[in-house]
């Protein structure tokens, strides 16, 4: 998501290390430490202006959330949510999305959720598609066996790639839906594009992957 440069998001950040962490890779391995807990730990990457993973936070207590994002600027739009919520259950990362393993150790998350990522429309641009064979590789390594990946997203084109990444991958694709809004699906919580793409009535896609139990694989 790109937003409009922020003046003094820097510093906004370096106020609130308690739920912005400055030095992600001090903790691999030991995230349950720095949330005082074992809950289960999920994350977004790509996180917007942090509506959904403050949402998700602030209706799901019992586990905790890591928002993840390389703009400045975005993570501290998700600080201010973050803040709003007053939730103790949330932390956000100003990192590369594409370096998980760098923050966390094998099998340390468990789920990842990517929502309204950047299409990269062009065939040249494949790789860089967070539903491409190498970032799945990378969720693979520092999610739990049979982790699951949440992706929703307007653009159809990248749907359908995903979908078939997801099977060529050898996940399970457990849930599938074409037009997530008009379903039976409950407890939605809605980014900012999801937003504003089902007002002009476009329909949301949403998948539920999951990975294979890495423990049993040969």
């Amino acid at each position: 998501m790109r937003v409009r440069k922020r003046n003094g998001a820097e510093e906004m950040l370096a106020a609130h290390p308690e739920i912005v962490i400055a030095e992600p890779t001090a903790h691999k391995g030991n995230w349950q430490e720095v949330f005082g807990n074992k809950q289960p730990i999920q994350i977004e990457i790509g996180m917007g202006k942090g509506r959904f993973i403050s949402g998700m936070a602030k209706q799901n207590p019992a586990i905790n959330y890591i928002g993840i994002d390389m703009q400045v600027s975005v993570v501290s739009h998700a600080l201010d949510k973050a803040l709003e919520a007053e939730v103790d259950n949330l932390r956000l990362l100003h990192v590369d999305g594409s370096a998980l393993t760098e923050y966390f150790a094998e099998s340390e998350v468990d789920q990842i959720y990517l929502n309204f990522s950047d299409p990269w429309p062009k065939k040249r641009h494949i790789k860089r598609r967070l539903t491409s064979p190498d970032f799945l590789a990378v969720d693979e390594a520092i999610l739990k066996p049979k982790g699951e990946i949440h992706f929703k997203t307007d653009n159809q084109g990248l749907f359908e790639y995903s979908l078939a990444s997801f099977s060529q991958y050898g996940m399970t694709l457990k849930q599938v839906w074409l037009d997530l809004h008009h379903s039976d699906f409950v407890n939605n919580v809605m980014t900012e594009y999801e937003e504003k793409f089902s007002a002009k009535g476009q329909p949301i896609y949403r998948v539920e992957a999951q990975f294979a139990d890495k423990s049993k694989k040969a």
